[in-house]
């Protein structure tokens, strides 16, 4: 009996079947290592939002401000999340301001940097694009133009994490 593939579920028939032998023969874990072999160095919230102001310099600086980026410990990937970014509104005098936040899933603390990158451009460009459309996923290959094959390599990961329960960084 073969476990579904519950991350790459939109993904062709065959590619999971690739996926499903690679996982029988144990070597989908030793493909991402040798892909990706160190993990980051983004240890801490301090270090997490520096990076993620100075991919927004780079690319979104007529955005809205982040006002804190973290790592958050409560992000599960079970309910599909790897980052969240939330806006919060206040009304201050005669002025509404909007707060933005982003926060990673701390499992995200141990992985190649390509991956929080892949993360933390998704999560800017909830910033302009709120929605999953066309405009939102051109924004994210403005920002990284590797940034569907990195959200696939994420989600061979967590296949394997969730297949092998070890983690490999």
């Amino acid at each position: 009996m073969t476990s579904p593939l519950k991350y790459l579920g939109a993904y062709p028939e065959d590619t999971r079947h690739q996926v499903q032998a690679l996982l029988a023969q144990d070597r989908l874990g030793d493909i991402l290592k040798k892909r990706y072999p160190n993990a980051h160095g983004v240890r801490n919230d301090r270090a997490l939002y520096d990076y993620v102001q100075d991919l927004r310099d780079e690319f979104l600086r007529n955005a809205a401000p982040i006002d804190k980026v973290t790592f958050d410990s409560k992000i599960h990937v079970i309910n599909h999340a790897l980052g969240l970014h939330t806006s919060i509104s206040r009304v201050q005098g005669s002025k509404l301001k909007t707060k933005h936040e982003i926060r990673v899933a701390t499992m995200f603390r141990d992985c190649p940097i390509e991956f929080l990158r892949m993360i933390a451009v998704h999560e800017l460009a909830h910033v302009k694009e709120k929605q999953h459309d066309k405009a939102f996923y051109k924004l994210c290959t403005y920002m990284e133009p590797q940034y569907h094959q990195y959200e696939f390599d994420v989600r061979l990961y967590l296949t394997q994490l969730e297949h092998s329960g070890t983690k490999l960084w």
